[in-house]
């Protein structure tokens, strides 16, 4: 992975958002929430967090917020679709 770069991955089945930070092997994982964990390396150094019920946790609020401002995103003549992510 490069250096200053994140990768967010989204596990469908799992409901699971994943952000990446960097890699290598995690040493531990710590519960800092409800349904959000981070992952450390040996360092001490952040190199993931896990989101579960991410639908719910993440994305539901995400939706709410595009919504909210949908109107100020067709005056600036961009494109939004929103569809259902509840499966």
């Amino acid at each position: 992975m490069d250096k200053n770069k994140i990768k967010i991955r989204y596990d469908k089945d799992g409901d699971i958002l994943y952000i990446l930070s960097a890699k290598g092997p995690v040493k531990d994982t710590i519960e800092i929430g409800e349904d959000v964990f981070i992952e450390i390396d040996k360092n001490g150094k952040i190199v993931g967090i896990e989101i579960w019920q991410a639908r719910k946790n993440i994305f539901a609020e995400l939706i709410k917020y595009l919504k909210d401002i949908r109107q100020e995103i067709k005056e600036k003549n961009f494109s939004l679709r929103i569809e259902n992510i509840n499966h």
